[in-house]
């Protein structure tokens, strides 16, 4: 059994989501909560999140949705028994299933085996991952693909672990070994103040253009900062706090440089290929 995340959960299990202004103050999650993670506070029901497991009873009893439970616990079968009500989409479509997150290789076996009975029915399949995983772990999915798709968000490794906490280089490393093995496209969300100049947009895709390979295209994303309203209900915190959407115009010289170095087109886009089903 492993836990199927909402996109975006920052912990990989079951996270009780909070929303206070939905609140009643009717008491009857602070009776059912077997943790005591729950107390009545002067803003209302206050939560705990050290005491707090996740186990959703509280949001079973709260009508309102001031306490929803986000993520569910999945096995394959329960998956795929999902995935396979759009199999004749699929067909029809030339499309399949792409295996996303939150961080899929958090789950590696899990993945290993959904992507494996994918395969079995015969639906393509594709995988959005950070690469930061040990090579060992994408090894073992990369032969269950037919296309990879990976973000290189900054090229610049010192400014990559200010943004990000982690440095790039194992990222480059896989991305590296990831292009000799199957089809894959490569995304750079373009983040004002991050790297929306044409120096690290270059630098990104002259890294693209040297993995060689099959190449799909090289994608700029217009940064979406959506995500942003599910920082409270889970208390987590953001670097990103006042950053806002990339300009439908930008400045020209940074989106030209991809071109110049002999990549697909690359194109800002919000949306993914709509044939490709996201599990």
């Amino acid at each position: 059994m492993q836990v199927v995340p909402q996109p975006g959960d920052p912990a990989g299990g079951p996270q009780l989501l909070h929303y206070p202004e939905k609140c009643l103050g009717c008491g009857a999650c602070l009776a059912a909560c077997p943790n005591g993670a729950l107390s009545a506070g002067e803003k209302g029901v206050q939560v705990d999140r050290e005491k707090c497991r996740g186990c959703g009873t509280c949001a079973d009893q709260c009508f309102s949705g001031a306490l929803v439970l986000s993520g569910k616990e999945m096995d394959t079968e329960e998956v795929m028994a999902e995935i396979l009500q759009d199999l004749p989409y699929y067909r029809n479509s030339g499309g399949g299933v792409t295996l996303s997150g939150g961080e899929v290789t958090c789950q590696p076996d899990f993945a290993l085996e959904l992507l494996r009975a994918c395969r079995r029915q015969g639906i393509p399949t594709a995988l959005e991952t950070n690469l930061l995983a040990p090579w060992a772990v994408y090894e073992k999915l990369l032969p269950e693909l037919d296309l990879l798709m990976f973000d290189v968000k900054v090229y610049d490794e010192e400014k990559h672990k200010r943004w990000t906490g982690v440095s790039n280089r194992a990222i480059l490393e896989n991305a590296r070994k990831a292009a000799a093995a199957l089809p894959y496209l490569v995304r750079t969300p373009v983040i004002p103040g991050v790297n929306d100049t044409a120096e690290e947009i270059g630098a990104i895709a002259g890294f693209v253009h040297s993995l060689g390979g099959d190449l799909q295209y090289y994608e700029l994303l217009r940064f979406n900062p959506l995500g942003r309203a599910n920082t409270p209900p889970w208390t987590w915190q953001t670097t990103l706090p006042g950053c806002g959407p990339a300009p439908r115009r930008t400045p020209s010289p940074w989106p030209r440089p991809p071109g110049r170095r002999g990549l697909p087109r690359c194109a800002l886009a919000r949306k993914e290929d709509s044939r490709w089903k996201t599990e």
